[in-house]
């Protein structure tokens, strides 16, 4: 029988920014209004954590 679909691992996906992933990273510096370096740079000090980051982009 086939499982059914569900919405479990989708919610953690988005509480994460992967910053090996361009797409990520470059919507995530156009939601901040910064480079994408500079959302590596967060990423790589604060960890992956998209609330983190978003904290540390603003410190800066």
């Amino acid at each position: 029988m086939a499982q059914t679909p569900t919405s479990r691992g989708r919610a953690q996906d988005r509480a994460r920014v992967a910053g090996g992933q361009d797409h990520e990273v470059k919507y995530e510096a156009k939601k901040e209004g910064v480079s994408k370096d500079a959302v590596k740079k967060a990423v790589k000090s604060a960890g992956n954590s998209r609330n983190k980051v978003e904290a540390e982009i603003d410190r800066r």
